[in-house]
């Protein structure tokens, strides 16, 4: 069975140690998404379910970062409270576990990162210019939610529909995915996909300074292992391709070749088959559920 092949546990482990920074591959929030009495957010075969346990995330979460890198606010609280250049993994584990824990752990679960991410937010603030303004900014300030969860809902949406096999209805997906912020204090978002990019419009504070081309170029070159820089190098450009054409042109960043796309599609592929299909936290998941509905059914 592909469970028992080495070559699949080998780079299975290694694959997991990067994202989650564990020595062992194994996520530390695993624990967490298996425990507790309740179901949550969201079920199996939701648009947000389905989105984010697929390989389009690589993608979907650098184009999110390039995104957020457009909104001054959230850029200076990236610049000013975030050790990005010395610990980027570091900074990835902790979005990848709330990403994780919000889209398959219970309601404890996802109260607890919310509470979490909450105490994180009250010490980001301070100031940015803005029109040549200096203006006051803390992280939960709802206009900085607000871009920060378009950016993010836009990018992992359009890469997922982009690269994956497995569509999802965008409106859904909107919709549904609004409800990952309302812990955070964000009670207004869009409802369709529409809607959603009417809003991404309607911010016209974006703009690409000094500060913006070092982030971005930080993003483009990561410091990551030797050997998975050149996937990371195409997983880059597929963000890039999948970006708007105001948005690229903002980041100072070219469209890059038609064949990026098809590539990646074939880059993803290719890392499910050597990882293998399971996926450790969609099955810690799974099995809460189970246990779940076993317990109800006596």
């Amino acid at each position: 069975m592909l469970k028992n092949n080495r070559v699949q546990e080998f780079f299975s482990i290694r694959f997991r140690r990067l994202l989650s920074g564990d020595p062992q591959g194994v996520p530390p929030w695993l624990e967490t998404i298996g425990a507790g009495e309740t179901g949550g957010l969201f079920e199996p075969g939701d648009a947000p379910w389905v989105v984010h346990r697929d390989f389009g995330t690589l993608v979907g979460g650098i184009r999110a970062l390039l995104m957020q890198a457009l909104h001054p606010g959230s850029l200076a609280g990236v610049a000013q409270h975030s050790r990005y250049e010395q610990d980027a993994l570091g900074r990835l584990s902790g979005t990848i576990r709330w990403l994780t824990v919000t889209t398959f752990g219970s309601h404890e679960a996802v109260a607890g990162e919310a509470n979490r991410v909450n105490r994180l937010h009250e010490r980001v603030k301070g100031e940015y210019v803005k029109k040549d303004k200096p203006v006051s900014y803390r992280a939960a300030d709802p206009d900085l939610l607000l871009w920060v969860h378009l950016a993010f809902t836009e990018s992992f949406l359009v890469a997922h529909n982009l690269l994956c096999d497995e569509k999802v209805d965008p409106d859904e997906y909107v919709e549904q995915w609004g409800r990952s912020v309302t812990p955070l204090g964000l009670t207004k978002t869009p409802h369709t996909f529409l809607e959603l990019e009417a809003q991404i419009a309607e911010f016209d504070c974006l703009r690409a300074d000094e500060l913006t081309k070092r982030v971005v170029s930080f993003i483009k070159r990561p410091p990551l292992p030797i050997l998975t820089r050149p996937a990371y190098f195409l997983l880059f450009a597929a963000a890039v391709a999948s970006l708007k054409d105001n948005q690229r042109q903002l980041l100072g960043l070219k469209k890059p070749n038609r064949l990026v796309v098809p590539a990646t599609r074939i880059l993803l592929k290719t890392i499910r088959l050597m990882i293998g299909p399971e996926s450790p936290i969609e099955q810690a998941a799974l099995d809460r559920l189970a246990r779940i509905k076993s317990q109800a059914l006596g």
